[in-house]
């Protein structure tokens, strides 16, 4: 784009617009270009070093499960971009300008274009510095993950057999197909298995979703035809169909989300940091995430499935409230004001309405007050938690 843009000024000196335009000296735009290109080098430079030192510190504060989110932050990506783009550019022109390659007409076009990049450096600049200040803080990261499971909830809970039908609770039968790599489920090609099953008149039953650890002892699916010979079956096509690598990805596997929210909770609970304000932010961000969770359906997979030879299992409600509650209440049951809100976050749960959701809060409540009277030492900080209980199931016997 820099070496086009030169070629553009230079269209200019074959027209008229010599007799319109004002005249640009030659030393004002080598003096421009000159600045530019030394300080956008420097720039760049430093945006990097701050990029490094702010994936260095989500790695330190919050998780390193976390990297995945803060590194791909967009913005510092397109400000480090625009930086090396005018770098590049004002070596380009400041190389043209040298060696008289303007008339009056292309260099003030190319005036008029270094004065808008660099116009674009100083606005993208002020925002960048913004934006850098907050990338790395333990909050940005939280913020982060908390938008990243809340978007692969949402996909989940609109599509929850990611668009084929439900799988049935009798044991499945057929051809079990194992993994043939060692590493994490992170998407099923869904449509590949759907062509696949059509062509060979199959039925697939998915055993392994997006978040399941592989191993090649691991079934992945079953696959069934109505004949029962499923002796030349080349099954190289459902097995490929399951991406497996070397970690969990947010997009597919919104469990991957509530671990690493639980992770970030668990590591401020440390004796080493000792922050239960981050627990109990911690906490709140979990609520959202199950309400949103438990809100209608705006998907049409029970009426239409899109996928009808495919059986995929239900994420359990059970396994989720796992993933998010089981380390806060082990590493937070010592400290009173986390057990607290704990028991109130899991009865604001219990009232959402739904069944499997009233279950999982209950029991994880039940074991979250067992685990605070064997930590807590003080008895009025055991009777604050145990109230904080006690209302729990007595709001819930009256709804």
């Amino acid at each position: 784009m820099s070496i086009s843009a030169v070629f553009v000024a230079k269209l200019a000196d074959g027209t008229q617009l010599a007799q319109l335009l004002p005249a640009i000296a030659l030393d004002s735009i080598e003096t421009l270009l000159s600045v530019m290109a030394a300080s956008m080098l420097v720039i760049a430079t430093f945006s990097v070093s701050s990029m490094v030192s702010a994936y260095a510190s989500a790695g330190s504060t919050a998780t390193p499960r976390a990297f995945t989110l803060v590194v791909a932050d967009d913005a510092s990506q397109n400000a480090l971009s625009t930086f090396v783009g005018a770098f590049i550019f004002s070596i380009v022109a400041l190389t043209a300008v040298k060696n008289a390659y303007f008339d009056e007409a292309g260099l003030f076009i190319l005036f008029a274009l270094t004065v808008f990049i660099f116009g674009l450096v100083i606005v993208t600049f002020v925002g960048w510095v913004d934006g850098i200040a907050r990338l790395g803080r333990l909050g940005s990261t939280i913020e982060k993950v908390e938008k990243a499971t809340a978007d692969a909830l949402k996909r989940r809970r609109d599509a929850p057999t990611l668009h084929g039908i439900p799988k049935k609770k009798s044991q499945a039968v057929g051809q079990a197909l194992f993994a043939q790599s060692i590493g994490y489920v992170q998407h099923i090609d869904m449509t590949a298995i759907q062509s696949w099953a059509e062509e060979v008149d199959a039925r697939v039953v998915v055993e392994a979703l997006p978040g399941a650890f592989a191993t090649p002892d691991r079934i992945l699916a079953y696959v069934s035809t109505p004949s029962g010979d499923q002796s030349k079956i080349d099954y190289t096509c459902i097995v490929e169909s399951f991406q497996i690598g070397d970690h969990r990805l947010f997009e597919d596997d919104p469990r991957f989300g509530l671990v690493v929210l639980s992770e970030i909770a668990g590591r401020a609970l440390s004796p080493a940091v000792n922050d239960p304000g981050t627990a109990i932010n911690v906490i709140g961000k979990l609520i959202r995430l199950f309400v949103l969770w438990n809100e209608p359906t705006q998907g049409t997979e029970e009426k239409t499935p899109e996928y009808d030879r495919i059986e995929v299992p239900l994420i359990s409600v059970g396994d989720m409230f796992d993933d998010a509650f089981t380390a806060i209440a082990r590493d937070g049951a010592g400290v009173v004001e986390v057990s607290v809100r704990l028991q109130k976050a899991l009865r604001s749960l219990a009232l959402t309405g739904n069944a499997e959701i009233r279950d999982a809060a209950n029991y994880h409540g039940h074991l979250a007050l067992e685990r605070s009277r064997k930590a807590l030492d003080l008895k009025e900080d055991l009777a604050a938690v145990e109230a904080a209980a006690q209302l729990h199931v007595v709001t819930h016997f009256r709804r």
